[in-house]
């Protein structure tokens, strides 16, 4: 007696959506104010400014920028934002923040193109593993994007699901 092996899985309707799919593969960077600092204390406008005309900002072609003060100074605000105007026409993303803001920014920015009305009515797991990390705001933000429209929304792998939404039926 020959039983014929059927693929549940693949016949379930199912939609995987793997956030690694969605992975910026460009180099992240930090670019630290402090190496600008006067003494580690003081950002001199003027030394900063001659700094800013003279530094090669095509070394940042193609890279995700992330930008901060690791040393307990003030920096004013226009610091922050005479740097992002050099870095601009160089680098692909530039955040004010850590290296997991900046991915956090480069995973919104992904999910931002996704077009939730291509999974209305479907039942979509969202894959758990991955070779790259994904942030947790990630996982999130493709939540709060794909709710309004699912069917049903699952965490895991298709074998071995986590049910994390389901629409409710509408009375009739």
């Amino acid at each position: 007696m020959e039983t014929e092996i059927v693929n549940r899985v693949a016949g379930s309707g199912l939609v995987t959506l793997d956030l690694e799919d969605y992975y910026h593969p460009g180099e992240r960077v930090v670019y630290d104010l402090k190496d600008n600092l006067y003494m580690g204390l003081i950002l001199k406008e003027k030394d900063f400014r001659a700094f800013l005309k003279e530094h090669d900002w095509s070394q940042y072609a193609g890279k995700n920028v992330a930008i901060t003060c690791s040393e307990d100074a003030i920096v004013p605000t226009w610091a922050y934002m005479l740097l992002t105007l050099q870095l601009q026409p160089y680098a692909n993303t530039i955040v004010f923040g850590s290296l997991t803001d900046l991915e956090e920014k480069l995973y919104f920015d992904a999910i931002a193109q996704i077009n939730p009305e291509d999974y209305r009515d479907v039942r979509v797991v969202v894959k758990g593993c991955s070779k790259v990390p994904v942030p947790t705001a990630a996982y999130v933000e493709l939540t709060r994007v794909l709710r309004p429209v699912v069917q049903s929304l699952l965490f895991g792998e298709p074998c071995s699901t986590v049910p994390l939404y389901k629409r409710p039926k509408q009375a009739v």
